[in-house]
């Protein structure tokens, strides 16, 4: 089973070679933040500027990165119905199936720690701070236990809506 299917799920083995390659993996990064249809001069831009860091990227990076998304890279993902590659048009756009290689991205704040950690530290903190203040500690205990509760039931709700917020295009596309 290649990456030519028609049922249109993927097996692990093609997600993992999909994501193999950085340039295909900032590829579908950059069409998440987008949500929508993007010219392949733009993406060449943006995908050549994470690679260098740099704002803009010298042309002969930027040119490369153009090549080999047009030869490579994006008929690979098309094949594989994660984008939508209109080669005459050279425009491209995130597709469905993309859902099925996003649980395989890891989902990464953009301070560089998982989610998955970020939500398993703040729980341990806040768990550690209302026993504290429920104990009657010293500094921890001059907030209500209450209070304590309902900060962290705020920054944990926060971080959701952000979470969500960040990552609309995953259901956005379910919706469509």
């Amino acid at each position: 089973m290649g990456l030519l299917r028609t049922d249109r799920n993927l097996p692990e083995t093609d997600i993992h070679d999909i994501l193999r390659n950085d340039r295909r993996r900032n590829v579908i990064k950059q069409l998440q933040e987008t949500n929508h249809e993007v010219s392949l001069r733009d993406l060449s831009v943006r995908v050549a500027e994470i690679e260098t860091g740099e704002s803009p990227p010298p042309s002969n990076i930027r040119d490369s990165v153009y090549i080999s998304l047009h030869q490579t890279h994006l008929p690979k993902l098309d094949d594989a119905d994660i984008v939508d590659y209109d080669s005459d048009r050279k425009t491209i756009s995130l597709q469905k199936p993309a859902q099925q290689v996003d649980l395989y991205m890891e989902v990464v704040t953009k301070y560089g720690i998982t989610w998955a950690a970020y939500y398993r530290t703040l729980g341990t903190l806040s768990l550690i701070t209302v026993l504290f203040a429920a104990m009657q500690l010293p500094v921890v205990s001059s907030i209500d236990v209450l209070l304590w509760a309902s900060f962290f039931l705020a920054v944990i709700a926060g971080s959701t809506v952000y979470q969500l917020w960040s990552r609309r295009w995953l259901y956005l596309q379910q919706l469509f």
